[in-house]
């Protein structure tokens, strides 16, 4: 089972489609008659709250001695992803396999064990200034989950699978920080925790088409040596069908005396 190597992307994907949903949060600024004076696009990055927060404090000394740096220019949106836990409510039968016709070779069948779910757990943080600015980005994103936003999946090309997988937002929590006097480097940060409902894939193998199947009922199977009485086989109609053409199954039924293949009609061992 390990050490088959497969790579489906379906975190880095979760990944992407998260940061994806919130890209595109703005904010503006207006003056005192209520006109808006200045728009900007929040910039958004991937970070845990602890580094942006230490890339702050160190702003105090950008300019100085020969490594000067750019500073961190606030409102600002960063996110991550803090841990994936197995989801057993949404459980289905491992055994259960997908299957879908290899492409321009009707001889070959792509097959897939049933998926794991799986719950990925993110934070999504806004660093902003002033009140105003955070009220608006927290504004523009609470109204879209109720509690949860959908997302459409293309989770495999190859087994042409889609799915919707909801983003629900858990929680938001609210910071007010200051650092020296209530005037400079204030932080206002809005923590918000989102789960995705996720499904993770194992390996996708190839085989054969299968385009006959044979049953074999036995009597006596307590003794050492059984008698076969009877096979089914069943074959599609035409032999040469696939999922997109319209066929039936032919079934055709062989019996036996004392385990030899006997023809019902002449009455004679074959």
């Amino acid at each position: 089972m390990f050490g088959q190597y497969f790579y489906n992307k379906h975190l880095r994907n979760t990944v992407i489609a998260f940061g994806t949903i919130f890209n595109s949060i703005g904010v503006r600024r207006y003056n005192s008659a209520g006109e808006a004076v200045s728009s900007l696009r929040v910039p958004l990055m991937y970070a845990p709250r602890e580094k942006f927060l230490a890339r702050l404090q160190q702003q105090t000394q950008l300019g100085s001695g020969d490594e000067e740096k750019v500073a961190i220019t606030l409102p600002r949106l960063s996110f991550e992803m803090t841990g994936v836990s197995y989801d057993p409510s949404r459980k289905i039968n491992k055994n259960l396999k997908y299957k879908k016709a290899k492409a321009n070779d009707d001889n070959k069948v792509f097959s897939q064990y049933a998926p794991v779910p799986y719950n990925v757990g993110f934070n999504l943080y806004s660093f902003t200034a002033n009140s105003d600015d955070g009220l608006q980005i927290v504004e523009q994103i609470l109204p879209f989950f109720q509690p949860d936003y959908t997302v459409t999946f293309i989770e495999s090309q190859t087994m042409d699978v889609k799915r919707d997988i909801p983003f629900v937002l858990n929680s938001v929590d609210y910071e007010d920080t200051y650092d020296g006097d209530f005037t400079s480097n204030r932080r206002i940060i809005y923590t918000m925790n989102f789960t995705a409902k996720i499904y993770l894939y194992g390996p996708i193998t190839s085989g054969a088409v299968i385009r006959k199947t044979s049953a074999d009922l036995y009597t006596k199977m307590n003794t050492e040596n059984p008698s076969r009485q009877e096979r089914v086989t069943i074959t599609p109609n035409p032999s040469g069908a696939d999922a997109d053409d319209d066929y039936t199954f032919t079934e055709t039924l062989e019996f036996f005396e004392d385990g030899l293949n006997y023809d019902e009609q002449s009455g004679t061992d074959k």
